[in-house]
């Protein structure tokens, strides 16, 4: 045979040809680059031997092609280089010492190697190490049909991370895990099957948690995983074992178990509780959590979650045949749904109830929830006519504590707003007509009509704006059961006049160094409104605002209608803001105001009276960030006709870098509350974190929150957890302990207390990011 005819099929490399003998060295590199093509159209009946003593008879390097660089390869190529290569032509090839495969993205490194080209088959033992793409996979044995990639790998180490298909090219979804098993077999393109097999996103080789499998199998073209004979082990202590698991490899749902959350608390003992999530379709899903509590007995709860390109939902129930303490049954039941019913049309139910009043204190831990009073029921549609919406609503209450709020049975709502007129005027207008029950006899119900159309004229410049505004304010009530004494057919007609105004200065300053434009904003308001007698109107949903900077501007100081407030009244106010020019920042605001009065007022709610000052409190407020670390917050009440503070709040938070903050408060108002709150989040050290909160009644001298906690930052895991105490009223309080273990790509186990800290720590950092929940199912 010629040794062209040999180069041509084999394209035999230079170095190759320069550098092999027939006993060569240690050390030397043998390239051999091979076409699977070329390999296919070969003559298969006696092909010559290829070994080194027969490549030393090729040409001289000078008549040889040259090898393309590593950058250039042809796909398909398959180039390997070792210290020796010998073999047969068609039929196998050896490679020995430092070996190394290369063909498109996949590397192969072993201490020897056998390719059998008609397969397309390698044998590789010895310190192998398979790198394709962003896998990598080493162990003492492997066999591998590259075409395919099929094949077994005995007691590999592995480490799997490639881009799920589907993901923004700009922010790639990555499925990552690692860990060692018995076997591996490579099942095709993206096809991965382990024998007692382990997975974790901690590193190898001694990982602080991992997954732990008689049978695990990879799907990355589904993104699915299956997990047979499964424990979970955390720091060398199983903690769960369960038969089988079907879990997503990515972050999308998957039928499955979820984390399982155990707490502690003084209502309910010992909690435990397992959900199961199904996912029935694209566009909706199911969850099933069974919960037992030591002192209260079995809870089975039941989510069903829905969502069309018309309308969307989400029902959610809870039921307990017989709880221990109280010898009855419990239940909780919530459906919220939006329904497009028409191009500008859109529906909604919101519908709520408990079987008793009892329910939240009894049976949640969360502060919000054991504080609530009423539970809505409402049905509404809502219709977007351009410049003017309507809508209609059905609203009633499920009241557990306190005065049950009146029901709207219905209430329709007409409101519009044009800034097209001539001149440049603006006209809007507010309509309403309600039918008001009580579930009292003794309450005064009806009907209440209202139209309120108004004309504004606003004109602006770049240093000052004024908006003149007139409107008539119509109201007719028809009362069944009035007062004694009182009408039972109300009209009521008052005209609005009020003018805004306001003025913007600025300028160039400078603080320690610093640079700033510097705001000042006067601004002025005048309200004039006639009185009108109204003390037999029922207070069916009015109430006074409360006093600050959101109410002095307006020309009720009464939220709803049922009281329009008599006024000749001006109001004046000042701001200042120091601007970072070049950051647009706002770094520092201040603001004072004062209302004064040109009459008496005599329209007052029934436990009001009416009021001769011809002045209101003095407001004032300033926030912004003193230092770049250190930020206030104040806001002061003060009445200068009896000269006393009404109310005082203070609050000062230190943040000088992420996940750490303290935070100091004071409030008080005069006659109502006293109150302390200290609280904060610091590093400790080696990765742990304290956090912690107190609050405290110094008018009751007691503790009404208070909240502790510490947090461990693994890596590849966290732990937190947290003691909360809380008292809705000195006689009823509720302790309950939080523990919850996240395991990074895998989810966490226990009730999570991260937005509990949030709601009670401002400034607070979750220490890690995210779980995937992989496992878990999630969503």
């Amino acid at each position: 045979m010629q040794a062209p005819e040999l180069t041509t099929r084999f394209r035999i490399l230079p170095l190759l040809l320069c550098c092999l003998s027939a006993h060569a060295v240690a050390g030397d590199r043998a390239p051999l680059r091979i076409s699977p093509a070329l390999l296919a159209q070969a003559d298969t009946g006696g092909m010559p031997e290829v070994s080194a003593e027969r490549v030393t008879q090729a040409p001289e390097p000078a008549q040889v092609q040259a090898p393309a660089p590593v950058e250039e390869r042809t796909p398909g190529i398959t180039d390997v280089t070792a210290q020796r290569i010998f073999g047969t032509r068609m039929q196998e090839m050896v490679a020995d010492g430092d070996v190394e495969l290369r063909r498109d993205g996949v590397v192969v490194n072993a201490d020897r190697l056998t390719f059998r080209e008609l397969a397309d088959e390698i044998q590789a033992d010895g310190n192998v190490r398979i790198v394709r793409d962003a896998d990598v996979v080493t162990g003492p044995r492997a066999r591998i049909v590259l075409h395919e990639w099929t094949g077994e790998f005995e007691t590999p180490t592995y480490s799997l991370s490639r881009p799920v298909a589907g993901a923004p090219a700009d922010a790639p979804r990555e499925a990552v895990g690692g860990g060692s098993a018995e076997v591996m077999y490579f099942e095709g393109e993206n096809q991965f099957r382990l024998k007692q097999a382990t997975w974790s996103t901690c590193p190898a080789p001694d990982p602080d948690w991992y997954l732990k499998s008689d049978d695990l199998a990879l799907d990355y073209d589904r993104e699915i995983g299956v997990s047979k004979g499964s424990s979970l082990v955390f720091q060398d202590v199983p903690i769960l074992w369960w038969p089988w698991a079907e879990f997503p490899l990515v972050e999308q749902r998957q039928s499955g178990l979820l984390a399982p959350t155990v707490g502690l608390s003084n209502k309910t003992g010992f909690d435990v509780s397992l959900p199961y999530y199904f996912n029935l379709a694209p566009n909706y899903d199911a969850t099933l959590a069974p919960r037992i509590m030591s002192r209260r007995g079995l809870q089975l709860a039941g989510e069903f979650r829905y969502l069309t390109p018309t309308y969307r939902g989400d029902a959610y129930v809870e039921v307990m045949a017989r709880d221990r303490m109280t010898g009855e049954s419990r239940s909780l039941g919530s459906l919220q749904h939006q329904q497009q019913l028409a191009p500008n049309l859109v529906g909604s139910l919101n519908l709520n109830a408990v079987s008793d009043d009892e329910y939240f204190e009894d049976l949640s831990s969360r502060v919000e929830n054991s504080s609530r009073t009423n539970l809505l029921r409402e049905a509404r549609l809502n219709y977007a006519g351009g410049w003017w919406n309507a809508s209609g609503l059905v609203q009633t209450y499920q009241t557990l504590s306190g005065e049950e709020p009146y029901r709207r049975v219905p209430q329709l709502l007409v409101d519009g707003r044009r800034a097209d007129l001539p001149g440049a005027g603006v006209f809007a207008i507010h309509g309403e007509y309600v039918a008001f029950e009580h579930a009292d006899s003794s309450f005064t119900t009806g009907s209440r009509f209202v139209a309120y159309p108004q004309i504004s004229l606003p004109y602006e410049q770049a240093g000052y704006f004024i908006t003149p505004k007139v409107g008539a304010h119509y109201t007719r009530y028809a009362l069944d059961n009035p007062q004694p004494g009182g009408r039972d057919d109300i009209t009521r007609s008052i005209p609005v006049f009020t003018v805004d105004s306001g003025l913007f200065y600025d300028r160039d300053t400078a603080i320690f160094g610093q640079a700033y434009r510097q705001t000042l904003e006067p601004r002025l308001m005048y309200v004039n409104v006639p009185y009108r007698r109204q003390d037999d109107i029922p207070i069916f949903d009015t109430a006074r605002y409360d006093f600050g900077f959101a109410q002095i501007f307006s020309e009720n100081r009464y939220s709803g209608v049922d009281r329009i407030a008599d006024a000749n009244q001006i109001t004046a106010a000042v701001t200042t803001r120091y601007i970072e020019p070049a950051s647009g920042i706002e770094r520092f605001r201040a603001t004072v105001g004062q209302r004064y009065y040109f009459e008496d007022r005599r329209v007052t709610l029934p436990d009001e009276s009416e009021s001769s000052s011809n002045t209101t409190d003095i407001l004032a407020a300033a926030n912004g960030r003193v230092t770049a670390s250190t930020s206030i917050d104040t806001a002061f009440q003060y009445n200068p006709n009896d000269n006393m503070t009404q109310r005082f709040n203070f609050g000062v938070r230190y943040q000088p870098e992420y996940a750490k903050a303290l935070n100091l408060g004071y409030r008080y108002s005069r006659d109502v509350l006293r109150d302390i709150d200290v609280s904060g989040q610091w590093p400790l050290g080696g990765g742990w974190y304290g956090v912690a909160r107190v609050s405290r009644s110094i008018k009751e001298s007691r503790i009404t929150e208070a909240l502790g906690g510490i947090e461990y930052d693994g890596g590849c895991w966290a732990f937190r957890t947290a003691i909360h105490r809380f008292a809705t009223n000195p006689d009823d309080t509720t302790n309950a302990v939080f523990f919850q273990l996240e395991l990074s790509g895998l989810g966490s186990l226990g009730p999570s207390p991260v937005s509990l800290l949030r709601r009670s720590v401002p400034g607070y950092g979750k220490i890690n990011e995210s779980p995937s929940n992989r496992v878990f199912g999630g969503n």
